[in-house]
């Protein structure tokens, strides 16, 4: 079976570089590419190489592999209409057949923390009497901007024996091509490519790409392998004096082993966001435009570290936040290029103090040294939002956590359009309250003044925000004045039952509660943001940059909020094996059912909030697939399953 042309696959290299396409081979996003390394490990990527044109020959008569897409609308050649099969894991693999019984396989592979893609074609013996013919398709460009023809690229190219080397630009690392193949030096410009992704987001959507020549391999062997390296960035491979082959097929192997032990798909998946950060380790948000933020990577860790037992990783991320805090906060993101961190954000510090709690309470046996290292920075979380800090974040007499300034979105429902902040979320939020107790009663295990806050607080919100229609206020003391409540009834109530360690709230409310969650909020995909019958619900995420930000937290759908939802469904009845079977066939199958709609293998940012639930945003989402495995291998885990 063909997934659908344009579903997305995704190839990582472990330094923030990737790969990613379509199924159908043409390009829809201006992320698109073969060879997209980190120039700048692990966030400033280049797209280097974009694709490519490829041909199977014989006797003269060229038959096409491959499809592009260019404007108005228009798809040639006709490579796609000969595809017979695709395969995203354990990596993208096309199949084609041809007349003649010829059938050729295709392989996409990037070697582990390399900067280097490696491509093998292999023919069956009916179509061993062929060659294959590739025209590389190249810009050098900054992974966010398109490309245009210009007098500035430079079509120099260097040719020693098998390696050929092009840099069409000095700024940019220069690409080398490894292949046993014949090269012929034809420098011609493709113009005119369409980005149907770019132009449904409202974007700039038409490109033009370099071309250098051709390089053609006899198939008598009957496979053909080339390797692109991006010279002098961190992880360069260096060839020495092995041959295109002999590398190639060498970092496929050592892939493949690596790509093993990993074990199921969904971890294998979850490897892809974990990436090199000095000599640490970090977690990208999303592919193909997100870097590493604070918030995604603390809620993300621990589904694709510590329900997996990747320990050492989890280690290895907090202690490289563990440095960042000021003022009791941590940055949403690090510093890059001389860049000012942002500290805009009142959750991510509380989202560590989790994550470091349950990073200690899976390990267990840790060094002396490496826990008070996290335990100061937990410490200092708690000293720096009870003593007050940036924008107007404090305790207040009543033990909970206020925060908010105009023109300032701090929770995780964050979009801004220009000025306007569509969710301010200003006084104290529903889901800050539950991170807030649960940091308290974490903080209380090593220092005991904190207990009776925590205390205090529960009992602060169970009788502050419990609404007569059975759900909870999402924002209390709303704008900072006394008494006012923001009644919305979004998703963020269900963190007071469920993905933290301790639930905020009584089970008999909570019951109550999600029976409302699960009846206006429930998709396929995870819960809405809004119910429908609420004043500014917008059930698309469409149009361009302002449409797309007003709905971004209005209806749309977001597939990490299913794992507090199906935790909280889990613990109000009991946590029993036959509530957790119950969650895994009507929860949690569902959206394991999605793994094929958008990025193979992966769950996306967002989704549409009225069917088809049509997934949308960042195709590869960290934290929606953390989520996933947090609920597969922890959450609805037999007891004696779970890490």
């Amino acid at each position: 079976m063909i997934p659908a042309l344009e579903a997305e696959w995704l190839e990582t290299d472990g330094l923030g570089g990737f790969a990613s396409g379509t199924v159908g081979g043409w390009r829809t996003r201006r992320y698109h590419g073969v060879l997209t390394p980190a120039v700048e490990v692990p966030s400033r990527r280049a797209v280097l190489v974009d694709g490519f044109e490829a041909w199977y020959e014989r006797a003269g008569v060229r038959t096409p592999l491959t499809t592009q897409h260019y404007a108005p609308e228009v798809f040639h050649p006709d490579g796609h209409t000969r595809l017979a099969a695709f395969a995203a894991a354990p990596w993208p693999r096309w199949t084609w057949r041809l007349a003649g019984d010829v059938e050729i396989t295709q392989e996409l592979v990037l070697p582990h923390e390399r900067p280097a893609a490696v491509l093998r074609w292999r023919v069956n013996a009916a179509g061993r009497g062929g060659r294959l013919v590739v025209r590389p398709l190249l810009s050098g460009r900054d992974s966010h901007a398109l490309h245009h023809e210009n007098p500035a690229l430079r079509a120099e190219t260097v040719v020693e024996g098998e390696r050929v080397r092009w840099q069409p630009y000095a700024q940019l690392p220069p690409v080398q091509s490894l292949a046993a193949a014949d090269y012929q030096h034809d420098p011609q410009w493709y113009r005119n490519f369409l980005l149907a992704e770019e132009r449904e987001r409202g974007f700039e959507h038409r490109m033009d790409l370099w071309s250098p020549g051709e390089l053609c391999w006899d198939l008598t062997g009957g496979e053909a392998v080339w390797v692109l390296l991006a010279e002098g960035i961190e992880g360069h491979v260096a060839p020495g004096r092995s041959r295109a082959a002999t590398l190639g097929t060498r970092l496929i192997d050592a892939e493949a082993t690596r790509r093993g032990a990993l074990g199921d798909p969904l971890v294998r998946a979850g490897d892809q966001y974990l990436v090199r950060r000095g000599a640490g380790k970090t977690i990208i948000a999303g592919y193909p435009w997100f870097t590493d933020w604070g918030r995604d990577t603390f809620i993300a860790l621990r589904g694709l570290c510590l329900a997996t037992g990747r320990l050492d990783d989890a280690r290895d991320i907090l202690r490289e936040w563990a440095g960042q805090v000021s003022e009791g906060m941590l940055p949403n993101r690090f510093v890059e290029g001389g860049d000012q961190p942002e500290f805009n954000t009142v959750d991510a510090s509380l989202w560590y103090v989790v994550a470091v709690h349950e990073y200690l309470e899976a390990r267990r046996r840790v060094p002396a040294a490496e826990r008070q290292r996290l335990l100061t920075a937990v410490g200092a979380i708690l000293e720096g939002h009870a003593r007050g800090t940036r924008y107007g974040i404090r305790m207040d007499a009543d033990g909970l956590l206020a925060a908010g300034a105009p023109g300032v979105q701090l929770t995780w429902m964050d979009a801004r359009v220009g000025e306007w902040v569509v969710t301010p979320r200003i006084g104290k939020p529903v889901e800050i309250q539950a991170l807030w107790i649960n940091a308290l009663r974490i903080g209380a295990t090593s220092d005991a003044r904190w207990g009776p806050i925590a205390e205090r607080a529960t009992r602060a919100f169970g009788e502050r925000f419990w609404l007569p229609g059975g759900y909870l206020a999402d924002v209390v003391d709303a704008d900072h004045v006394p008494g006012a409540v923001d009644d919305a009834f979004r998703p963020n109530q269900v963190l007071a039952l469920g993905g933290l360690p301790w639930p905020v709230l009584d089970t008999a409310r909570g019951r109550q509660l999600l029976e409302g969650v699960e009846e206006r909020l429930w998709t396929p995909m995870g819960l809405r943001s809004l119910a429908p019958d609420t004043p500014g619900y917008r059930p698309r995420y469409v149009g361009g940059p302002v449409e797309r930000d007003g709905a971004y937290h209005q209806g749309t759908v977001w597939p990490w909020l299913a794992g507090p939802f199906i935790e909280a469904w889990v613990r109000v009845r009991g946590d029993t094996p036959a509530a957790r079977a119950e969650a895994r066939g009507r929860f949690l199958e569902p959206l394991l059912g999605q793994l094929t709609r958008l990025g193979l293998g992966h769950l996306a940012e967002i989704a549409d909030a009225e069917h088809p639930f049509t997934p949308r945003g960042c195709p590869f989402q960290a934290w929606s697939l953390g989520e996933l495995l947090r609920l597969d291998r922890v959450v609805l885990a037999p007891p004696s399953g779970r890490p």
